[in-house]
């Protein structure tokens, strides 16, 4: 294999992808799962694909993958909250008492 001409085809490659680029693999012959899809930089995207170990995802499957991505960090997100809930527990006797006092609006 000629570098000259591999590393070429990389500059090829990576001018025509976005930053970042979203890539899904190909299956390999070394255990590589087909169809995942992956956020890389663009020289690494450009790298894989003429490699032949991905190939650029198509638009629907760029969708797909930021809508997946924003549900998986609202979920994160909404975990993140219900560990922080600060529950505070008073005997039901002062309770009664903050309540008879006025100072607590019903």
């Amino acid at each position: 294999m000629d570098l000259a001409i591999y590393y070429k085809k990389i500059r090829e490659v990576e001018a025509g992808l976005p930053e970042p680029c979203v890539v899904v693999s190909r299956e390999t012959e070394n255990g590589g799962r087909a169809g995942v899809r992956t956020e890389v930089p663009r020289r690494l995207a450009a790298r894989m694909i003429v490699q032949g170990q991905a190939r650029a995802a198509t638009k629907d499957e760029v969708r797909e993958f930021r809508e997946a991505q924003a549900a998986a960090k609202r979920a994160a997100d909404e975990l993140a909250a219900a560990r922080n809930v600060q529950v505070t527990v008073i005997p039901s006797s002062e309770l009664r008492n903050f309540k008879n006092s006025g100072r607590a609006k019903e």
